[in-house]
This record gives C-alpha cells, structure tokens and sequence, in this order.
C-alpha cells in the first residue's frame, strides 16, 4: 500500500516528478529483458532456417560483443556487491538480487546474439536495436531520478551502484549507436554478380523501416528523366524464376489430391492422346458407364485458392501481423487526446506532464505510421508476387493445353485472364487484410465510444449502416452508367476510326460535315451519361463528406436530450469525433473489400478452369529412335480434334522411308493439314500408333511470324553461323526482298508479320525450317501463298529431288500438280482417309481419284502459270523490266508500307523525348489552358464554393468547442435546444455545399471535355490530307480515346479530390493557427520540407509509371503471339525457351513496379512524418498556451491535426496524378492547332449553283508539289478540254497521274499557275463549293459502316426514287432489292460485308446519284473482276454521254475510243492526242499499246 501510495504522490503532482525506486528496478529494467527473452526462441528458429553465410569480424563486430561483455561485468558487479551487502549485515529487499541477476542473463543473450547474427550473415539487427533502445528509454527515468536525489541530499549515498549504472547507461547508449550501422555483407554471397542490386537487400534495420534506402532513387529521377538501365534489378526471391514454380508445386498437388479423391472402378486404357490435368484418368467410349458412376463419386475439383493461399500465405500473415498491431495503436492516440485535454481543464499540474503527454501522441502516431507502412509493403509485395506467378502459370498452361480447350478460350480471353483478372488478385491482396480489420476497428472504436458517452451512441451507429445502403446503390447505379458509357465511346472510336481510315474520301466528296454531326451525337450521349455519373457522385462524395458530422450529431443530440444530467463536455466531444473520424475508414472500405472479394472470386473460377483444362499428351508420338528404315510411320491411325467431335482422319496407314519425299494432295478440306498435326501430336488420338524419328521442322499453312528482326525469325533460337544462313536466304529466294527491307535482315517485323507481304512471310517461315536442320520437315502447304516462277525456284532450290534438303524425310502438302513428277511418293487422300498411294506413274496408270484430281486441276494450273505475276509479286521480276502488264506499282506499295511500319517506331521514341521537355516549362500554360476551357469564372466560383464548404465545417466544430465549454460555465441546460440546432444547421449546410461544390466542378469539368473535343474533331476534320499521309492513324486515334477519356474521366475526378484534400489541409491549419498562433512560425519549416518530398515523389513516380506501363504491353503481345505460334513452338522443342522469355518480360515489368511500390511507402512515411509533427506541435504548444486556452479549443485544435495526416498523402499522391494527367489535355490541344485547308466555303466568292454548266476545264502553266520541300510532281502543265471530251490519262507508275486528279479537288494546292473551270478560278472558291461540284468514283472503294442508303447519300439531298434508279443504273437493283433490309441495308466497317465488286458498283451508284458535269474516274490497279470492269466502263458511257470524263487507265483497252489521250511522263506532258494518231506516232503511247497486245 505504502508503495502505490507514495508513488502516486512523488509522480504526478510535484513539478520534479520521480519514480519509486522499486518501480525503477522491477518494472523498467524488467521491460527490455522480458522482450528480448520472448522474442528469442522465434528470431533463433528465423536465424536457423535462414543462412546467408557468414561475415567476416569486423572492429564494429569486436567492439559490439566486448562492450555487451562489460554490461555483464557491471550487472554482475552490483549482484555481487549485493551479496557483500548481506555479510556486512545490510539486508536488502530481494528485488537487489533478482534485477541485476536477469539483467546479466539477458546482456549475455544479446552479446550471444550478436555473434550469431554474424554467423548467419544478419547485416543489421532489427531485434537487438529495439531492444537497446528500449534499454535506453527505461534507463533515462534512473538516470535523472539518481542525478535528483544527488544533489538533494548533496552527496551520494550509494556510490558504487551510482557509478556502475552510469558505466551501464554509457555502454547501452554506445550499443544503440553501434546498432545503427551496418555490417559488411556475408562472404561467398552473389550480390556482387549483380550490375544493379536493390539497396534493400543491404539496408540497415533503420533504414528499412523509414525505406530510406529509396532515397537514392527519388533523387535521382529528380534530376534526370529515368531509365530502364536505372531500375533495380529484382529482389531474386520476387523473381519469376522463384514464385512461378512455387505456385505451380502448390497447384499440382492439389491436382494430384483431386484426382486421388476420385476412385475409378477400373484402370483406363492408355490409348487416347490425352491427359486430364496431367497425367491422370482418360476416358473412352467403352468407359461411359464407369465415368457416370465417378460423375456422382467425385465433385471434387482442385482449387486454386488454396494453392494460392498455401503458397503466398505465410508471407502475408507477417502483413497481417503488423496489421492487428496498427490497428491497436490507432486507438492509443484518442485516449492521450482525452488526457490532454483533462489535464488542460485541471489548474496546478505540472507542465512536464503534458509535454510527455504530447511527445507520446507523436510517437505512438509515428510508430503507428511505420507499422502501417511495413504492414503496406508486405501486402504489395505479396500482391506483386501472386501477379507474377499468375501470370507464368497461365504461360506455361496456354504453352500445352489441347486444341478442344483452345476453342473454349480465345486468344483474347486467356490474355484477359492476364492481364485484368491477375492484376484484381494483385489489387485485392493490397486490401484483403481490411476483410478482419474493417470489423476489429469498429469494435474496439464501438467500445471506447461506448466508455463515452454509453447507449447513444447506438444512434450514431444506426446512422453509419443506414448510409452503406445509400452508398450501395449509388455504386450499382454509377457501376450501370459506365457500362453504357463505354459503349458509346467504342461505337465513337470505331466511328473516328472509319472517318481517319477513309478521310481522303471524305475529303473528295466533301461529305465532312454529315461524319461530324455522326460523332457528336455519340459525343452528346456520352457527356450526358457522363453528368449523370456526376449527379451520383456529388451524392456520394456528400454521403463520404457529411458521414462522420451526421453520425457526431445524432450522437450528441440523443445524447444531451435522453438525461438532463448529461453534459456534453470537450472531452467527451472531441474523443468521441476522433474516434468517429477512425470509424469512417473502415466503414468505407468494407464495401469496397467486398465488391473486389467478388470480382476476385469471379477471376479466380476463370483462372482455376483454365489452370484445370486438359493438356496434349507428350507421348502420343513416339520419338524414340528405333532401327526401322521408316522414319515416319502411322498404323491404323484414327485421330479427331475434341474427344466429343466426330473422327477427322480414319485407318491411316502411312510409311515414309529415311530420306524421301511424299506428297500429299487432295481436294480442300480432305484432312491434308490434319495429317501433319496428327503427326505432331497435336490431335486426338483415338487408336494406332504414330512415330517420328528424330528431330522435326514445321512449316504451317499460315506463317507463324515473331515480333522480331528478320535474322531472328529465321535463327529461332540456333547459334548464327553466316555460310548456312546465306545459303538459306538463297534457297528461299529472301536475298532480293533483303534489298528492300528498310534495315535488310535486321528489319523489326511488326506484330504477326504485319510489314512483309504474304510470299515473304511464307519464304521466311520456310527459311526458319531450313536453317534448324532437322531430320523429318513436315511442310504444309508453303507453295501456295508464293508466285508461280518463286515456288518452282523454291522447290527446285530446297523440296525437291536436287535441293537442299535432299536425304531428309519430307512431308509435303501441296496443291501444285506441276512439282508431282518429281517426288518419290504421292498420298491422295478423300475425306479424311488415305485413297490411293505410290509413285506418279503407278497413280496415273491406275485411272482413279488422282487421275481425276489431275483432269481437274491441269486447266487451272495452266491459267494460273500464265496469271503467275499478278499473285504476288516478286521482286526478281521487278528488277526487270516495269511494263504494264506487269504493275510496278507493287514495288512502290511495298515500300511505302515497309517504311510506314517502321515510321511509328521511330517517331515513338522520338515522342518520350518531346514529351519530357513538356514537363515543367509548360505547366503553368496548360492549367491555365485547362481552366480556360472549363470558364475563369466557373473556376474562381468553384473554388469558393470549396472555401465556403470548409468554414461551414470549421464553423461546426467552433460552434461545438462552444458548446462544450458550456458544460464548465454550468450554463448547459438552458441552451441544449438552440445548441444542437445551430450546430446541426451548419453540418448540414456544409453537405449541401460539398454536394453544390462537386456538382458545379463535374459540370465545368464535362463543359472542358466537350470544349475540348469539338475543337480536336472540327480541326481534324479541316486538317490537309498531307497531315494524315504523314502521320499514323493510331496516334491520331489515341487522342481520340485515350486522351479524351482522361479528360472525361481521371481529370475530374482527381481535380475533386485534390480540392478536397488542399481545403482540409488548410482548414486544419487555420484552425490550429487561430487557437494557437505561435504554431504559425513551424509552418514554414515544414511546408518546405512537405513540398521539398512532394517535388521528387512527383518526379520519379511519374518516371516509374511511365517505364511500367511501357514494359507491360510486351508482356500481352508476346503472350497472344505465343498463342497463335504454340503449334510452331511445340513442333521445334522450344517451350522452354519461350517461358524464359515471357518470365523475363514479366520480371522487366515488376522490376519498375516495385519501385512504383516503395515510392508510395517512402512518400507515405515522409509525409506522415510532418502529419505527426504537425500534432506534435499543437499539441505542445496547446500545452504551453494553456493558461489563456479553454479546453474545448484545445480539443478541436488537436483533432484536426490528427486527422491531417491523410489528407497531406492524398494531397501529394493527387497532385502527382494531376500532372500526369494535364498531359493529355495539353495533347489534345496540340492537335486541335495543327494547320488546316483552305476554308469549306467562302461568302464572296461563291460560284453560281448551276456551276459547272459547260464542263470546260483549263490547265494553265500548272505545277504542284506533295509537300513543302519535296519535288514538283506535275511541272508546268498546260492543256485546254471542251466539255463533254472524254480524256483518258496513262504514264508509267510515279509520271502524276493520280496527282492530277488531287489536283483539281485541291487536295493539293498549286505550287504556281490556275485551273480554271468554265471560266472561274478553282483555287478562289471554297473547298466544298468546288468539291460538291466535281464527281470521282477512287480507285480503292471506301464503304463506311451505316445504312447502304448513308452510304450513297450521307446528307439525305434525294429521294428514294432517285437512289433507287442509280442503283438500277449501276447494276446494283438485283442485289439490293433481294435483301430483306433494302435500302437499309448495313454494311459492316469498310463494306467488309459486299464482295470488292460490289464496293465497286456502290461508288459508281454515289457518282450516278450526284451526277455533276465533271467526271474523274480513278481505276482500280489490279484487276478486280473484269465483269464489273466492263459494267462501269458501259454504265460510264450511256449516263455521262455529254459530261467532260478523265479516266486514269492501267488498262489500254478501255480508253481505245476515247476523244484524247493524255501521255504523262515525269510529271510533263509527253503526249496528247487522238488514240489513233497516237499510235501512228510510234511514241510511249505505242510502246505501252504493243505491251498490252493491242497492236502489232
């Protein structure tokens, strides 16, 4: 009794306040020693499991150990000094012996520790640093108590314990100190193979708690731009290397668990080509009854949560761990809020307690934040690493699974499963932990509101679960309007995409106009679904705002009125609003944890029903080499695709002996490719055997190109050796195409090939088989895609008896009659079964199908022979010479499309670097610009509607310090009713202002966004056609969605929170200035310090988000190619390979996420750390103030700042986002600016409407040029046409003839002279005035998707009569009216839906329709059929009769009977004349005649 008693007295009420010294010796020193004993038998089991090699003994290590052998020393000294008490007769307690005797155990377990620690390689100690710190705090109270009691009775009683704890304090304080730094690094230990290793693996315990060691990072994208050779290489154990076959080990045992659950009644026969997940039971048809039975048996099907679970689990549970901690601790700091405002209410304390009372909330806060950050890292970590592993194991899975499963998953879906459903899993680990949190947190803060203010606060509760009902069905609805809203936006992209594709059309028809008011309806429905998503989330943000006021309110006012003796007083008040403000988080979060739970769950059925499809059996071909001559053999073989379809391939009997060629042939569809997959194992086998010895090459029927350089396409993966591959390109007749590739074998192909024509990538799919030297090829087809005269050099050259692969097995498929002479055997084969087989002769002879097959198809090879240079044409020829006949306009296309894929390329790279320049100069201009689009004076409306909605807040909590202080003036009674209205009033205000606020910004933002993309679209749609020849669609396109979409969506919505959190923040600081004015001096130091972390977070997250995404899309693109290739990849063995590259790219991608991760972390614990400053502060200075503070503003001051914390990080992270995002404002605008055409129409110059009457057109010293600085293409051309002449244009490819057609729609201006036509300057009316007047039917028909009625005649001018009879006129009636639609007839993007005739014929109607007096008529290069040919060129005949007609003719026949020809070489006139005097002249008008066969 006596003890507690005088302990109270000496403690709390003296001004030099003291502990007993029982205490001093029992509890405190006992502290740090009960610690460390509890934590050493884990932290030994974490050591023994845990072996990094050990480190050398340092002088550090030395002085570590010797100075904790001294602290033994000197606890021991005072034991033993308390035994020489006892003989001299002093006795003394028992706590004398007992202190100094665990004292020394314990200093002897940390010296031990510290010498095993450097046994198993611990650089730095996180454990024995918290426990000489916890030394050092529990030795300060002793060490000041004994310096007291000195100098009071001015000499010391007891020296030689004063001394050895003097000696005892030193030694722990220099312990502490040496506990800081670190260790060397282990010997034998791989760090130093690694270029760039990540600092944490190194870092010291201090330095990892407060992620100091990201420091280096931070600023080093401060101040340059980074870059991926910046990135720290990956931690080894978040490698994919490491978690994919974690994972996978955890997976298969869940498989093999599930099929061991389910029992079959008899062994399955081992003949199908097939396994159930791996390995495992297969079924037949005699086994049907068995399989029902086991249907029943076994439900049980392996799960991949619990694999997930059991292989990431641990890891997690330490996230967990910490967890639970924060969350007690978040509790502490409402209790010392109430201590420190009793103490404020009570006179004569002493000051040195509310100090200690406010030094312990800044640190309990800051503890909190570092455990809350660990706790963050762990579950990011684990969330990076469950993405990872996802991702590989659908890799390896999409690399074996069967073709039936293919079918059930698209290549699209399977990427989906990558990318959206894997990153859910990474989002939901992020907040699993909230799952437990969420409802531990609303207990405790329950209970501590319960100790409050008792039963009322039910009222509050029952208002907090009326609200998450409210929010639910806010969230569906805005969940419903973005459904709707991304539809409008894709039918809006594909629309623009349309218009960008077919804009030279548009331009030549002057039809712009219609396009545009198509997408601005679109853009209407958008942005009206867009502000009703605004209604709902100015709803919602009131719902979040006024949430805690609403709660605080019924509290309150339940609980004045339930019992007159309830006094609402500051403690109760504010307590009671910081812990509601804690009960607002997890009130809001746990909605959201569960609709994510829900989407995961979702995911994870996906994932887990891909993970369990069945995979192809690796044994269903035998490989092994046995001594048979045949190297390839099938017996009895009957295969089909999917155990449930029908069988393709019936009783094949095949035998191909070493080294010779069989061709396959057969009509289409007869199973000649199945045959080959058969033999790769890629079918069902459902009985006889197949085996293939040795190695094997597969060409496939569609190459399978890679997105890499040509050199690696063909190398696949063998080492260069330059004599074979040479021979190679030589073989597959590739060396002349190498010549035109941009960058020879070096060139990057695009995406499935997408820059080489159809012949080359079949040749270089060839060359890839050639070059992996295999012994059996199975070649698919690979003739047919090729020219006549290349496949015979390629089969002479490489297939056949002479070629290269002479003495290797080959399977050829092949519809070429002319190679069959030449092979060793032939296999026809009928539907699905071997028909007849042996040598051509031996075929021939018997007269059966192959005979017929040849009596059928020579006709055709014959034609074809003749037709060969139109298929695909080939260099070779092109290095001749360029008739006519022969088009070289495939040289120039070819080259134009090699140059245009590789364009985007360059250019892209060539876009960071313009970009980076972007990002501080411009700034300030694009916020202004950005507010000018919303309106200044909406903005400055805005923002006071924002300041109004913070004072009414911080005139509510006035108000309610107010009110409380009542409660020590003991006036409460009389006012309850005026107080609780006044502040109810005010709260509410606040909500409506919030509501208003975040209205009126969505409804500015919206007005941007419309602003915005108007003048983007009118100045797309104004801009010349050099613009789109020059620049590449997608970019285009991408302002379009991408952009645009920011600035509907991410900008709004990152404006509001970011006004939001700047408003709290400064509320919270006027508040805490106005109750306490001294705390205006700390405010500048540590807003520099606040904006100081700000500009670097903001720098170099920025970079880290940009490299991210960057490096995520190869990860897809590599994956969708590897899903379309699998077939090639399994036939060349090089699975392995492929999964190493993917987990490459994978490890590329997390290695800038994770720093992305630590970022967050790093910025969290800086900024948290001014939150915690910022409460320090008021506090202490509410301390100091004291005298002159009443307690209710103490209260209000200091429950603002604790509640700032959060809105200074939201603050940070928002502004980081806000600059990422004005970029996109600041793109759309620099298109909106781009030059544009002369004007659509021009008042004053405007021709009369019955213009063009005559249909003369004059030509007068005419030159034009492409674009600035490039050479005149027409240079001085002079000529004169009547109207009603027809004029027919010819000259080789490149003489300008298509440019005189541009010429007169002027979408090429004049370089110098006029085109007048019936007497008025084209050049001085507007575009659409002339263009109007002017008909062309182009050379590539362009459809738009729309009615086929929009099609003819977008602006509705003609009746359905008049389209009706153009129809008729073009042939068109027929087809039409037998449609059910008619004229509403849709047709799909590009007319995909009407044969290229067709296209042909509906251009042709356009013309008919408009029917002006010029008419230009571009034909078509190739030859589209020559049935529709003559229909136009008749059609053009009797309906234009008195019109004046160009014709630009590839064909000479047609314009045999024209008025005059025009002969254009080099952009001059070269001749123009009659046809017949032409060709009397015997000039390039002859020559070209005599090409075509038109003249002798």
């Amino acid at each position: 009794g006596r003890l507690s008693g005088s302990c109270a007295n000496q403690t709390l009420h003296t001004d030099r306040p003291d502990l007993p010294d029982c205490f001093q010796l029992s509890v405190l020193s006992w502290l740090p020693c009960i610690y460390l004993w509890v934590v050493f038998p884990i932290y030994l089991f974490y050591l023994k499991r845990n072996n990094r090699g050990y480190i050398m003994m340092s002088i550090m290590n030395r002085f570590k150990t010797v100075f904790g052998l001294l602290l033994w020393i000197v606890c021991w000294t005072d034991l033993f000094y308390t035994f020489h008490e006892l003989r001299q007769g002093h006795t003394q307690p028992p706590i004398y012996f007992v202190t100094p005797l665990v004292l020394g155990m314990t200093m002897l377990l940390a010296t031990f520790l510290i010498q095993f620690e450097r046994l198993r390689g611990v650089q730095s100690s996180g454990v024995l640093f918290i426990f000489w710190f916890l030394s050092v705090l529990c030795s300060i109270v002793p060490f000041r108590s004994k310096i007291l009691q000195a100098s009071k009775e001015s000499e010391v009683t007891d020296k030689l314990r004063f001394t050895t704890f003097y000696f005892y304090f030193a030694l722990v304080v220099c312990e502490l100190v040496l506990c800081c730094f670190n260790e060397k690094p282990p010997l034998f230990s791989n760090v130093v193979t690694d270029p760039n290793p990540c600092p944490e693996t190194t870092a010291g315990f201090l330095s990892t708690i407060t992620f100091w060691w990201f420091t280096r990072m931070a600023i080093k994208g401060y101040r340059m731009p980074l870059e991926a050779k910046d990135l720290w290489s990956m931690n080894p154990r978040d490698s994919s290397k490491v978690m994919v076959p974690k994972l996978l080990k955890e997976w298969e045992k869940e498989q093999s668990k599930a099929k061991s659950q389910a029992v079959y009644s008899k062994p399955p026969p081992k003949t199908t080509n097939h396994i159930v997940g791996e390995g495992g039971g297969e079924s037949s048809p005699e086994e049907a009854e068995v399989l029902l039975s086991n249907q029943k048996a076994a439900p049980h099907q392996p799960s991949f949560l619990r694999a997930l679970i059991k292989a990431f689990g641990p890891y997690f549970l330490i996230g967990s761990a910490y967890k639970v901690l924060q969350d007690v601790i978040t509790f502490v700091n409402p209790q010392l809020l109430r201590m420190l405002i009793s103490f404020t209410k009570q006179k004569g304390v002493p000051d040195w307690w509310g100090y200690s009372l406010a030094f312990l909330m800044f640190f309990t806060a800051f503890l909190q934040t570092l455990i809350l950050h660990r706790h963050f890292q762990y579950c990011f970590v684990t969330g990076m690493n469950v993405r990872t592993a996802i991702i590989g194991a659908i890799y390896r899975k999409a690399l074996v699974i069967t073709n039936a499963a293919k079918r059930s998953s698209t290549v699209g879906e399977v990427v989906n499963l990558m990318s959206v459903d894997a990153q859910r899993f990474m989002d939901l680990t992020t907040f699993l932990n909230m799952l437990w949190s969420a409802p531990l947190q609303i207990v405790l803060a329950l209970y501590f509101l319960w100790q409050n203010l008792g039963p009322s606060v039910l009222a509050g509760v029952a208002v907090m679960v009326m609200l998450i009902p409210f929010n639910a069905v806010i969230a569906m609805k805005t969940r419903a309007y973005q459904v709707e809203q991304m539809q409008y936006k894709d039918a809006r992209i594909k629309l623009m995409n349309e218009i960008l594709n077919g804009i030279k059309v548009l331009k030549l028809y002057a039809w712009e106009n219609s396009f545009k008011e198509k997408v601005l309806t679109i853009r209407q429905k958008e942005l009206n679904v867009l502000r009703k998503t605004a209604y709902l989330g100015a709803l919602s943000t009131m719902a979040w705002t006024s949430a805690p006021f609403l709660v605080a309110l019924t509290t309150f006012a339940v609980y004045v009125t339930v019992d007159e003796n309830n006094v609402l007083d500051a403690e109760k008040a504010f307590v009671s609003l910081s812990l509601f403000n804690i009960l607002r988080f997890p009130l809001n979060m746990l909605p959201q944890v569960i609709s994510s739970m829900v989407q995961a769950s979702v995911s994870l059925k996906r994932i887990q029903s891909f993970l369990s499809h069945d995979e192809l059996d690796p044994h269903a071909v035998e490989r092994k080499n046995t001594g048979t001559e045949f190297s390839v053999a099938v017996i009895n073989g009957k295969f089909t695709w999917a155990k449930e379809d029908p069988a393709v391939l019936h009783n094949i009997n095949v035998m191909v002996p070493q080294g010779s060629l069989l061709a396959v042939v057969g009509h289409v569809g007869c199973g000649k490719s199945s045959l080959i997959s058969a033999l790769l194992g890629e079918m069902e086998k459902l009985e006889g055997d197949v085996s293939v010895r040795g190695s094997v090459a597969y060409v496939p029927q569609q190459a399978w190109i890679q997105n890499a350089t040509l050199r690696d396409n063909i190398l696949f993966g063998k080492p260069y050796n330059e004599q074979k591959y040479t021979c190679v390109l030589e073989a597959c007749a590739l060396t002349p195409d190498l010549e035109v590739l941009p960058g020879g074998d070096m060139t990057e192909i695009g995406e499935k090939g997408i820059n080489l024509s159809g012949g080359q990538r079949q040749r270089v799919s060839l060359a890839r088989a050639l070059y992996s030297d295999t012994d059996v090829y199975l070649l698919d087809d690979p003739l047919s895609a090729v020219d006549a005269h290349v496949a015979k050099h390629i089969f002479d050259n490489l297939i056949g008896p002479e070629g290269l692969l002479k003495g290797k097995t080959r399977i050829l498929v092949t519809h070429g009659i002319s190679f069959l002479p030449q092979v060793d055997n032939i296999m026809v084969m009928v539907e699905g079964r071997v028909s007849e087989m042996g040598s051509y002769q031996e075929l021939l002879s018997q007269n059966g199908a192959f005979a017929e097959f040849l009596r059928n198809y020579s006709l055709e090879d014959i034609i074809e022979e003749d037709e060969a240079t139109g298929r695909e044409t080939f260099p070779l020829t092109l290095m001749e010479n360029c008739s006519l006949k022969m088009p070289s306009a495939t040289t120039q296309t070819w080259q134009t499309t090699s140059q245009r894929s590789m364009k985007p390329r360059e250019i892209s790279s060539g876009r960071f670097k313009e970009f980076r320049f972007f990002s501080s100069k411009v700034k300030a201009k694009v916020y202004l610009e950005y507010i000018k689009a919303v309106g200044p004076l909406l903005s400055v409306f805005i923002c006071f509607l924002y300041g109004c909605q913070s004072a009414a807040s911080i005139g509510a909590n006035i108000w309610l310090s107010q009110w409380t202080n009542d409660a020590s003036n003991n006036q409460t009674q009389e006012n309850v009713h005026m107080r609780v209205g006044v502040y109810a009033a005010l709260g509410i205000a606040q909500g409506i202002l919030v509501m208003i606020s975040s209205f009126t910004l969505a409804m500015g933002n919206i007005g941007a966004a419309k602003k915005l993309h108007n003048n983007l679209l009118v100045n797309k749609l104004h801009t010349p056609q050099s613009f789109f020849d020059t620049t590449p669609i997608g970019r285009i396109i991408n302002r379009f969605s991408k952009d645009i979409y920011i600035i509907d969506e991410a900008l709004p919505a990152t404006v509001l929170m970011l006004l939001g959190t700047v408003f709290v923040s400064l509320s919270t600081i006027i508040v805490i200035i106005s109750s306490t004015p001294i705390f205006a001096v700390v405010i500048a130091p540590l807003a520099f310090i606040y904006i100081f972390v700000q500009r670097f977070y903001v720098a170099t997250s920025r970079q880290l988000k940009r490299l991210e995404s960057v490096s995520r899309s190869p990860i897809y693109s590599h994956f969708s190619e590897t899903v379309t290739g699998c077939s090639v990849i399994r036939a060349y063995g090089r699975h392995s390979a492929f999964i190493l590259m993917s987990d490459m790219k994978v490890d590329d991608n997390q290695k800038s996420y994770y720093p992305g991760i630590v970022s967050n972390r790093w910025l969290g614990v800086r900024i948290e750390f001014i939150g915690n400053c910022i409460v320090l502060f008021a506090a202490l200075f509410a301390v100091t103030g004291k005298e002159n503070l009443n307690p209710g503003l103490v209260g209000l001051s200091v429950s603002y700042a604790l509640q700032v914390t959060m809105s200074l990080n939201w603050m940070v992270r928002m502004s980081s986002d806000l600059e990422n995002n004005i970029v996109a404002v600041e793109r759309v605008k620099e298109y909106s600016e781009t030059k544009t055409e002369a004007p659509w129409e021009v008042e004053d110059k405007k021709p009369p409407p019955e213009w063009p009457m005559e249909g003369n057109v004059e030509f007068h010293d005419y030159s034009v040029r492409y674009r600035e600085g490039l050479d005149l293409v027409l240079k001085r051309l002079t000529l004169n046409v009547k109207g009603g002449e027809k004029i027919g244009i010819v000259g080789r490819t490149g003489a300008g003839k298509s440019s005189m057609t541009l010429c007169l729609f002027r979408l090429l201006e004049a370089a110098a002279g006029e085109i007048t036509v019936d007497e008025v300057k084209i050049a001085e009316i507007g575009l659409h005035d002339l263009r109007s007047k002017l008909t062309i039917i182009p050379q590539e028909p362009v459809l738009f998707s729309g009615t086929l009625r929009m099609n003819l005649d977008p602006f509705e001018r003609y009746s359905d009569e008049e389209v009706w009879k153009a129809l008729e006129h073009s042939h068109l009636q027929k087809f039409v009216s037998n449609q059910p639609a008619k004229l509403e007839l849709e047709c799909a993007e590009g007319g995909e839906n009407l044969s290229v005739g067709q296209r042909q014929l509906v251009c042709l109607a356009r013309a008919l329709l408009r029917k002006t007096r010029i008419l230009i008529l571009d034909e078509a290069t190739a030859a589209i059929d020559l049935e529709t040919d003559d229909l136009i060129q008749s059609t053009i005949r009797t309906q234009f009769e008195d019109c004046t007609v160009f014709t630009i003719a590839h064909r000479l026949n047609t314009i045999m009977d024209y008025t005059r020809v025009l002969v254009l070489d080099k952009g001059q006139i070269a001749e123009f004349d009659t046809p017949t005097n032409l060709i009397s002249q015997r000039g390039i008008f002859y020559s070209m005649a005599k090409d075509a066969g038109l003249t002798q």
